[in-house]
């Protein structure tokens, strides 16, 4: 059996007895960029939260979120961030962009942030389970429309002004494009219920603030409302936040759904008011004026305004990008917020300089000059 059998350094001595030179060891290939991690300590992740669900002899776990962190060597800021994605992402958002550029993760670690990235419950490597409810996936047209291709497909009066994403040629932002391709390649399905999404976030969002302590929570998209029930549920462990184009506007659906939506103003499901509000349907709400034509007129509350006593003593900043169907209505969300007693400022990314975002401001050619506007201004709210 033994004299079957060859060695690798017998094989080598072979090939030079016969006149040959062995092969080389080849270089692993690497197939996208990798980033300088020289700023980072240590990294890791764990779960949180979740719960037993189902009969006793059949039971799994639902609801706990996937938690990766990323700590830096010199920790220079206060309070860690907590990056939550929105509707059909993962915490890949956080981690590169889909050209292969440095993303806002490891941006942040530089600037001296411990960073928590997330994937909300039932979602990515936070496990779904068919008793979780029923899941959406954007399509391939629709991201073209809503995020990437904007200048030539979306149906709002800002659209045209959409220069950021990244690609080139005629493809650009479509499919066929190796960039977008990239991008597409990362959507997930996600809960098709909103106000199921909101409960399993503010639970795992206020299980993971139990575990980590005092935190800025910085939020995209669908994840907008999150940021609000996760302060209103731990008010003294949330220090700031960031909402990047938070879902909105208050009580209503515009540019890419009509109807009423977000029935407690700025969620589907309850947020404590002061006075105490029982009902959605006790918030006395009218419309206002739209202050110019390519703006959502705003629903906000009529007469003295319910506060929101929760957050009350959080800094806030809502952000909106030039070209985004956002910057249709999320003045409304920020004068919601205002008007109930929230410290918050509402930056409109044209205004500071940063001209021709899109939705998906984290991916876009200018995402570091972004990151980089918002360090500045937790910066100066948190010192």
């Amino acid at each position: 059996m033994k004299r079957r059998g060859i060695s690798t350094a017998a094989s080598a001595a072979a090939l030079l007895l016969a006149g040959c030179t062995p092969l080389a060891p080849q270089a692993s290939r690497v197939p996208v960029p990798v980033h300088d991690q020289s700023a980072v300590g240590s990294r890791g992740y764990f779960y949180v939260g979740g719960r037993y669900t189902g009969a006793p002899d059949e039971q799994v776990m639902s609801g706990q979120i996937y938690v990766e962190v990323a700590v830096p060597k010199r920790v220079q800021r206060p309070y860690p961030l907590v990056l939550i994605h929105g509707a059909a992402q993962t915490a890949t958002n956080w981690m590169g962009t889909p050209d292969g550029r440095k993303g806002w993760a490891d941006y942040f670690v530089e600037q001296g942030y411990v960073v928590y990235m997330i994937d909300q419950p039932m979602r990515g490597r936070s496990t779904w389970h068919p008793s979780d409810g029923g899941t959406r996936m954007f399509t391939a047209p629709v991201l073209e429309k809503q995020f990437t291709a904007l200048a030539q497909q979306g149906n709002w009066p800002q659209a045209k002004r959409h220069t950021q994403w990244p690609g080139e040629g005629p493809l650009a932002g479509r499919r066929g494009d190796p960039v977008f391709d990239a991008f597409y390649a990362t959507q997930v399905e996600s809960l098709a219920s909103n106000a199921d999404t909101q409960r399993h976030n503010q639970a795992a969002g206020a299980a993971l603030l139990d575990r980590i302590g005092p935190a800025i929570l910085l939020t995209h998209s669908q994840a907008g409302p999150f940021g609000w029930l996760i302060a209103d549920a731990r008010p003294d462990l949330v220090k700031g936040i960031v909402a990047v184009e938070p879902s909105g506007p208050p009580f209503e659906n515009s540019i890419n759904a009509t109807g009423k939506a977000r029935p407690w103003g700025l969620t589907d499901i309850p947020i404590t008011y002061a006075p105490a509000v029982s009902r959605p349907e006790e918030l006395e709400v009218e419309r206002q004026a739209a202050p110019k034509p390519e703006l959502f007129a705003c629903w906000m509350q009529k007469g003295a305004a319910r506060q929101l006593p929760h957050l009350r003593q959080i800094p806030v900043m809502v952000m909106a990008a030039e070209a985004s169907y956002h910057a249709v209505y999320d003045h409304c969300t920020a004068q919601y917020l205002q008007q109930a007693g929230v410290p918050t400022d509402f930056i409109r990314l044209e205004e500071q300089g940063l001209r021709g975002n899109g939705h998906m401001v984290m991916l876009e050619k200018n995402n570091l000059a972004v990151a980089q506007l918002i360090d500045q201004w937790l910066q100066r709210k948190l010192r």
